[in-house]
C-alpha cells in the first residue's frame, strides 16, 4: 500500500472491512429479515457509487456505470440475493480502485514531465543574488545555477563548466558535458559545477513551458477510437437499461415468474456494464503517450496516436534532420602543394570567420594558429575572405570569388560546398566541405522500411547533386533538391496525393519547415535544435533530436492501436457471449460480476503492458 495515495487507501480499507463483514455474516446466516444485516457491508462499500449516480440523476447524467450497479445491486437485493448483491459492489470497487491505481501509474511519465519547471531562479542583480519566481526574470538578466538543480529557464552559459542532465526532457540518459557558450534548456539538472547562464527566454516561452502545454493537451484531445466509445457508450447504456426493463416485465407478464425474470435482468445490467471499454481504452492511449513520453518522444495527442500508427510514407528535411547541420572537411585537392600545405593556408585564412564552413576548416586543421602571421584579414558576404599571411594575399571563398579577384585556372565546380584557395593570384586548390548524415540515420530509415514504409523522400533546398549523394548512402526512395519552402510544399501535396490509403508524415527542425509540417498528415519536429516554430507546428516532437526514435515512435502507436482493439473485441465478446447466457437464466450474478469487473481488469492489465514495456525498455 504504500504506493497508494489517501484515497486509495481509504477505498481499499473499505473494500476489505466490507468483505469481511459480508464473509462474518454469510457464516452465522441470520434468517429473514435479519438478512438486512447485509446492508452494513453494501453501504461501506458502495455509499460513494449510491451518491454518484443519485447526483448524475439529478444533473441530467442518468445512464452511467454508476447507475447501473445501483440498480442492479439493489434488485439483488429486491430478490433475496443479499450476498450477490453485497459481493458485485465490492468486486465493482475493486475494479475501480484497480482502474485508479493503473491510471495513477501510467501518468508517472506526465507527472514527472509536470514537475520539469523549478519554482525558483538564481537571478544576479546589483551585485548580490536574487531568489524569485521564474516569471520574474527577464529575458538578458544571468542566473545561476548551482549542482543538483534543475535549470528554471532557457539560456546562454556565460562562465563555469559542468555536466548536464538532459532527461527531464530528452530522455536521454547520458549527461552531455556543458562549457560557456552553449545553451541551457529549462528543466536539465545541472550535476557538477555552478554554472551562471544569461537567460535567453522568459519562462512562459522555455522549452519546459512548451513540453508541459504539449503533454497537457496530449491528455485532452481524444483520439478517434476513444471518441468512438464515448459515443457508443451514450447509446449503449440506455439500450441495455431498456433490454433490461423488457427482460423483466414482459416474461413476468407471460410466466408469472417475477422474481425469476428480475433476477435475470439485474444480472443482465450488471453484465451489460460498459466499464471495460470506458475505462481501458481510453487508458490504453493515454499509456502510449505516456511510454513515448519516457523516451523523449512527446505526441501531442490520441489522434497522432492512430495517425502515427499509419504511416506509410515519410518526406524528411535534410540539414539537421537527417544530417548533422554542421560541416567537416571531406576531400582535399591541392595543385601545386601538399594537402596538409593547403589545409594549413586556409586555416590560416579562415581563421577570423565565424561562418560555419570556415569553423570546419579550422577544427579540421587542428593545431595552434601563430596570429602574428597574419597581417590582415577582410571577410566578403557571399563570396570568402582576404587575408595577409607572411606578407602574401590569401584567397579563400566560391568560384566567383576568386575569379572576379583575377584568380585563374579555377575549376568550375558546382558539387557540394567548395571553399578554392590562392595566393598572391596563384591557384593552389580546393577544399570540399560536406554536412554528413547523422550517424543513426541509416539504421533508422532500415527500421523505418521494416515497418511498413513504402515511400522515404528527402525535401532540401541544397543542390540535386549534394541531396543525391546524401540520399544515396541513407536508401531514400526519392530525392528533390533545390527547392524553395514553397517548393517543399508541392512536392508534398504530390506525395499526400498519391498516398491516399496511409498517413504521409514530414520531418523537418528549421522555421521554413513549419508550414510544410502542419500541412503534412503529421509533423514530426526534432526538438533539441528545432525552431520554436517548428516544434509548434508538429504534432509529435523528438526532444533529443534522435532519428532511431522515429521507429520506435511508429511500434509504440503500432501496439497501442494493437492493444486498444484487442481490449474492445475482448470485452464487447465477452459481454455479448455472457448476455445471451444471462438473459436464457444460464449466467449468475457470479459469472456477471466477471463478465464486468474481471474482464475490465483483465483489459486495464492489458493495456497496462505499454508502461511495462517502456520501463523494461528504459532500463535496458
Amino acid at each position: 500500500m504504500k504506493n497508494f495515495n489517501g484515497k486509495q487507501k481509504r477505498c481499499l480499507s473499505r473494500i476489505i472491512v466490507s468483505a469481511v463483514l459480508l464473509l462474518v455474516i454469510r457464516i452465522i446466516d441470520p434468517p429473514g429479515l435479519w438478512g438486512l444485516f447485509y446492508v452494513v457491508p453494501y453501504l461501506i462499500a458502495g455509499y460513494d457509487v449510491l451518491y454518484d449516480a443519485c447526483r448524475n440523476i439529478l444533473h441530467g447524467q442518468v445512464f452511467d456505470e454508476n447507475f447501473l450497479m445501483c440498480v442492479a445491486t439493489i434488485g439483488a437485493f429486491g430478490c433475496g440475493e443479499y450476498p450477490e448483491g453485497v459481493m458485485v459492489m465490492v468486486l465493482f470497487q475493486l475494479g475501480e480502485l484497480f482502474q485508479s491505481v493503473a491510471v495513477g501509474r501510467s501518468r508517472d511519465s506526465i507527472s514527472q514531465m509536470m514537475s520539469l519547471c523549478p519554482d525558483e531562479a538564481r537571478v544576479l542583480r546589483d551585485g548580490k543574488t536574487e531568489i524569485v519566481d521564474p516569471s520574474e526574470v527577464e529575458v538578458g538578466e544571468v542566473i545561476e545555477i548551482h549542482p543538483g538543480e534543475k535549470a528554471p529557464l532557457d539560456g546562454v552559459v556565460l562562465t563555469g563548466e559542468s555536466t548536464l542532465d538532459t532527461s527531464p526532457l530528452t530522455g536521454e540518459s547520458v549527461p552531455r558535458p556543458l562549457l560557456a557558450g552553449e545553451s541551457v534548456y529549462s528543466g536539465c539538472v545541472n550535476l557538477s559545477g555552478v554554472i551562471s547562464v544569461r537567460v535567453t527566454k522568459c519562462a512562459e516561452d522555455s522549452s519546459a513551458a512548451k513540453i508541459l502545454e504539449m503533454m497537457e493537451s496530449a491528455t485532452e484531445k481524444k483520439a478517434k477510437t476513444e471518441q468512438f466509445i464515448t459515443r457508443f457508450a451514450r447509446v449503449y447504456t440506455p439500450a441495455v437499461c431498456i433490454a433490461a426493463l423488457l427482460l423483466a416485465v414482459v416474461p413476468s407478464l407471460i410466466t408469472g415468474q417475477w422474481q425469476e425474470w428480475i433476477y435475470r435482468a439485474m444480472t443482465f445490467l450488471v453484465i451489460s456494464c460498459p466499464c471495460a471499454l470506458v475505462i481501458s481504452v481510453p487508458l490504453t492511449f493515454f499509456s502510449g503517450i505516456g511510454r513515448a513520453s519516457r523516451s523523449g518522444i512527446l505526441v501531442k495527442s490520441g489522434n497522432d496516436i492512430e495517425r502515427l500508427a499509419d504511416v506509410t510514407a515519410f518526406a524528411f528535411d535534410k540539414t539537421g534532420t537527417l544530417t548533422c547541420g554542421s560541416f567537416r572537411v571531406t576531400e582535399l585537392r591541392p595543385t601545386a602543394i601538399s594537402q596538409q600545405e593547403l589545409l594549413e593556408k586556409a586555416a590560416y585564412a579562415e581563421q577570423g570567420s565565424n561562418h560555419p564552413i570556415a569553423r570546419s576548416i579550422v577544427e579540421c586543421w587542428n593545431r595552434p594558429l601563430d596570429r602574428d602571421r597574419i597581417t590582415a584579414q577582410t571577410e566578403h558576404p557571399g563570396g570568402g575572405v582576404t587575408a595577409q599571411v607572411d606578407g602574401k594575399t590569401l584567397l579563400a571563398g566560391n568560384h566567383r570569388f576568386l575569379t572576379e579577384n583575377g584568380v585563374e585556372g579555377v575549376p568550375d565546380s558546382a558539387e557540394g560546398t567548395t571553399v578554392f584557395l590562392a595566393e598572391d593570384g596563384v591557384y593552389l586548390g580546393e577544399i570540399r566541405c560536406e554536412d554528413t548524415p547523422k550517424p543513426e540515420a541509416k539504421e533508422a530509415l532500415t527500421e523505418l522500411k521494416q515497418l511498413g514504409v513504402r515511400r522515404l523522400a528527402m525535401l532540401t533546398g541544397d543542390h540535386r547533386s549534394v541531396a543525391r549523394r546524401i540520399g544515396d548512402q541513407l536508401g531514400l526512395t526519392e530525392i528533390h533538391g533545390n527547392l524553395l519552402p514553397g517548393d517543399k510544399l508541392t512536392i508534398l501535396e504530390q506525395i499526400l496525393d498519391s498516398n491516399r490509403t496511409g498517413t504521409t508524415a514530414y520531418v523537418g527542425d528549421g522555421i521554413n519547415d513549419a508550414p510544410v509540417l502542419r500541412r503534412a498528415d503529421l509533423g514530426i519536429a526534432m526538438g533539441a535544435m528545432g525552431t520554436d516554430a517548428a516544434i509548434e507546428a508538429a504534432d509529435v516532437v523528438l526532444m533529443d533530436d534522435d532519428l532511431g526514435k522515429l521507429a520506435l515512435a511508429v511500434r509504440t502507436a503500432k501496439r497501442t492501436i494493437a492493444i486498444a482493439r484487442q481490449n474492445i473485441i475482448f470485452a464487447l465478446g465477452v459481454k455479448l457471449l455472457v448476455l445471451i447466457l444471462g438473459a436464457l437464466g444460464i449466467a449468475n450474478m457470479w459469472l456477471a460480476v466477471f463478465a464486468d469487473v474481471g474482464v475490465a481488469v483483465i483489459c486495464i492489465l492489458n493495456a497496462c503492458r505499454l508502461m511495462v514495456q517502456s520501463r523494461e525498455q528504459q532500463s535496458s
